[in-house]
């Protein structure tokens, strides 16, 4: 903020940055990269220009850092977000490539004008970690998203979402892969928010092991001094002749098990914040309507495939705007830095 001071002056008073009052700033116009090792980053951007914009960032693996920005011709505002960079950039297992070395920032937006940008070292950051599957996951290529892709963008620099949710993880699976839990546990520092939303994948899992795991994940949070906190999952788009939702659209499994009603169980019994996702998508999509709530999924029209489980760009930012907002009524600790206008 001591150096941004002179550097916001300048681009007010000329349009630019000059080099040599702030030599930390670069200019970045559709993408740029910077060489930097793993760990945790604060993003600081000066957007706007001459003409009318709207500007935001991706980075990474399509994880929306910062939803676009509107400005006026002439306008110039600032904004902040902290970043994870690691190696695989998307989901654990690395089944969609490395992707790239360093920090990858893309412009988004309908008329994205260059920016000024600033990238600085985070290693204190609290983290916010997710632990969950598909439906959360950094999906490195389109059509899908997870929700936990576009969960930064509800955050002003401070926070930094470690996305380590993976395809195809279940309770089961997501406790016994030496590249899932126990990679992510060892990482977890005292105040860490881990959000847990495992369930979609649990087809075949019964309820007593499924209580079980899921006080094997809160129990190992807890151990290395994080903040465990359970989220039911989002629902799938699978509706009714009556025009409400299917048990297998509420997440019921093979079994029979409802498995959020379990999830609400466990956190009641083990005195666990829950977010309760499955509520709250429910209503989303079942106030919209079977037609109209295909726009939160992929759909042949758009993505080539039709898919009842995982989302569109746009639902993604609809599903985590709803995780954000239930942090903020949980009174999660971090939810101090959620951005008052994603609410």
């Amino acid at each position: 903020m001591k150096i941004l001071g002179l550097a916001l002056a300048a681009v007010l008073a000329f349009g630019a940055v000059p080099a040599a009052a702030s030599p930390h700033w670069t200019v970045c116009d559709g993408s740029c990269s910077f060489a930097v090792p793993s760990g945790d980053y604060e993003i600081e951007v000066v957007l706007g220009g001459r003409d009318a914009g709207s500007t935001g960032l991706d980075v990474e693996a399509r994880r929306i850092a910062l939803a676009p920005v509107d400005t006026k011709p002439g306008q110039y505002v600032h904004r902040s977000v902290t970043v994870e960079v690691r190696t695989p950039e998307g989901m654990p297992s690395g089944e969609d490539g490395p992707g790239t070395a360093g920090l990858q920032v893309r412009l988004t937006g309908t008329a994205p004008q260059p920016v000024r940008i600033a990238v600085t070292p985070k290693p204190r950051a609290p983290r916010i970690f997710v632990i969950s599957d598909s439906t959360a996951a950094d999906w490195t290529n389109l059509p899908k998203n997870g929700w936990a892709q576009a969960l930064p963008e509800n955050f002003r620099a401070g926070p930094s979402v470690r996305n380590y949710a993976q395809s195809g993880a279940s309770t089961v699976s997501y406790l016994a892969d030496p590249r899932y839990f126990p990679r992510v546990r060892p990482m977890v520092r005292p105040g860490d928010e881990v959000l847990i939303q495992l369930a979609h994948n649990d087809k075949q899992t019964t309820e007593d092991v499924y209580r079980a795991n899921l006080a094997t994940l809160i129990d190992g949070v807890r151990a290395q001094g994080g903040f465990a906190v359970l989220v039911t999952p989002p629902v799938r788009h699978r509706f009714g002749a009556d025009g409400k939702l299917t048990p297998l659209g509420l997440v019921v499994n093979n079994l029979g098990v409802d498995l959020p009603a379990v999830m609400r169980d466990v956190a009641r019994q083990r005195k666990t914040p829950l977010l309760d996702l499955t509520a709250r998508s429910q209503a989303l999509v079942e106030g919209l309507g079977e037609a109209a709530s295909w726009a939160l999924y992929l759909t042949l029209a758009h993505d080539g495939v039709d898919d009842a489980t995982h989302l569109s760009r746009y639902g993604a930012e609809q599903y985590a705007a709803l995780v954000a907002r239930a942090m903020a009524q949980a009174r999660l600790p971090l939810s101090q830095f959620l951005r008052p206008e994603r609410l």
